[in-house]
């Protein structure tokens, strides 16, 4: 059986490396052109080689996205751009234009092509047709329970690639207006505002209904509870969404979906489901829930309510260097800790280690009670080896 991939976002470069240190098999990336997430800082052609390197250094793919539905004048130096990706050696590009398509496959063959879920593939016959055009990959709408996903794929003989965790829409696959209509933002060309996840007076026959505000944004996506069927259904990838997202996220997510793969690959079986969820909650998360994936879903799976968020910020520290001699360590501050408080360090080759503070000293070697200075240069004597990259939250 072939590992399934694991595929993480990636809004720039200092993103794409911590995906792929933390357990990313692939990541998919958005240039500057073309890509939907026009808010995230992306990637310039320099950048986008530079992740092609760093990737293949540690196995790993590249995907840029070009999955915005383009207008006449977001077609500016597409045959050049296209060219260039080829030249860096990116695995494949993430379409939702077919004309897009028809012109890669003629001006950069070396290419995959790989159908964004924007097109809302729900069924076998279309993974077909997409195919016979020439796409190695379909990425599946996230309408699909995973009975559904096995029939397309007993059905069909392409790569599909299934969401399993991060933001939904409230729309049909991103087949929405209200960004457009709401702020002049369009949603499909990378500028969504989120305008569904906005607070709202509910009237009828206008009169206000009820003091309480709603909002008609989805609760966010988490699939661990379905990793073990989608794996043996032959699924190709599992997607995290979030090139928004912050390192300390997309570590935390990536690394607890890299753990709970492993796991089942050399165990046959998941034994532990809530220490996986208990790790994804630690990230800078909103509510969460299966979505479509277990079953229909009902108000609980779906409604998102208003002022329940979690923002607790957790992301403390980040390791810049570690002394084995001294077991002095050489942080980043990220958040307000001082003396007293239990921390906990986590990295790629770092198991959950829990410590107190009991000293810090600041860059001149200075003792303090508080580290409340955004990224300022901090040490702590820590009793376990540490490494340049692992993470430190605060308990």
């Amino acid at each position: 059986m072939k590992k399934i991939e694991l595929l993480a976002p990636a809004g720039n470069l200092e993103k794409l490396k911590i995906a792929i240190m933390y357990g990313a098999d692939a990541v998919f990336i958005g240039g500057k052109q073309f890509s939907l997430r026009a808010r995230a800082n992306n990637f310039d052609l320099e950048d986008i080689i530079n992740g092609v390197k760093f990737a293949k250094k540690h196995k790993a793919k590249v995907y840029v996205t070009m999955n915005i539905v383009p207008h006449d004048a977001d077609i500016i130096n597409f045959e050049k751009y296209v060219k260039s990706l080829e030249k860096a050696k990116v695995t494949g590009v993430i379409l939702t234009s077919l004309s897009f398509a028809e012109k890669i496959k003629k001006i950069a063959p070396k290419l995959e092509l790989h159908l964004s879920t924007q097109m809302s593939i729900i069924n076998s016959d279309a993974v077909k047709q997409f195919a016979d055009f020439g796409f190695s990959r379909i990425v599946l709408g996230r309408e699909l329970n995973v009975d559904q996903i096995k029939d397309i794929i007993s059905k069909t003989n392409t790569e599909v690639e299934v969401f399993i965790h991060g933001g939904m829409c409230a729309s049909f696959s991103g087949r929405c207006m209200l960004s457009n209509h709401m702020t002049n933002r369009d949603a499909n060309r990378g500028g969504c505002a989120h305008s569904c996840r906005w607070d709202f007076n509910l009237y009828k026959d206008k009169c206000l209904v009820s003091q309480n505000m709603f909002n008609m944004g989805s609760k966010d996506l988490v699939g661990i509870s379905v990793i073990e069927k989608l794996i043996n259904m032959n699924v190709s990838s599992l997607k995290i969404e979030g090139r928004m997202k912050s390192i300390y996220y997309i570590a935390t997510i990536v690394r607890a979906y890299r753990m709970l793969i492993d796991d089942y690959y050399r165990n046959k079986s998941i034994s532990n489901y809530e220490y996986y969820i208990n790790e994804i909650m630690k990230s800078e998360t909103r509510e969460l829930a299966s979505g479509f994936l277990e079953h229909n879903v009902t108000i609980n799976e779906q409604y998102f309510r208003p002022g329940v968020t979690r923002s607790t910020k957790p992301f403390v520290g980040y390791v810049l260097d570690y002394n084995n001699i001294t077991k002095v360590a050489k942080i980043e501050q990220r958040n307000y800790f001082e003396v007293g408080d239990e921390l906990e360090f986590f990295g790629p080759k770092l198991q959950n280690m829990k410590f107190v503070v009991t000293k810090i000293l600041n860059e001149d070697k200075e003792e303090i009670n508080k580290a409340n200075h955004a990224q300022q240069i901090i040490y702590l004597n820590v009793p376990f080896r540490l490494r340049k990259h692992d993470m430190i939250r605060k308990l």
